[in-house]
């Protein structure tokens, strides 16, 4: 996932609200950017209400643990 006005990547896991680690890029399934990126493809971009404003995001790659 990436913000591209400010071509900043970062890696983003989605998982329940007990396991939350900011540290390692663990996120709620109930935070807003996990929200916003629920049913999204390769290649798609998005807007996502956070707690600093509304943010751009584009999806670069998507995996799932084996």
């Amino acid at each position: 996932c990436r913000q591209p006005s400010q071509e900043r990547r970062a890696r983003i896991r989605i998982v329940g609200p007990d396991e939350t680690d900011a540290q390692r890029g663990w996120i709620s399934i109930d935070a807003p950017l996990a929200r916003a990126m629920l049913k999204k493809r390769m290649d798609d971009e998005f807007d996502a209400v956070l707690p600093t404003g509304i943010a751009h995001f584009a999806i670069t790659g998507i995996r799932y643990p084996d």
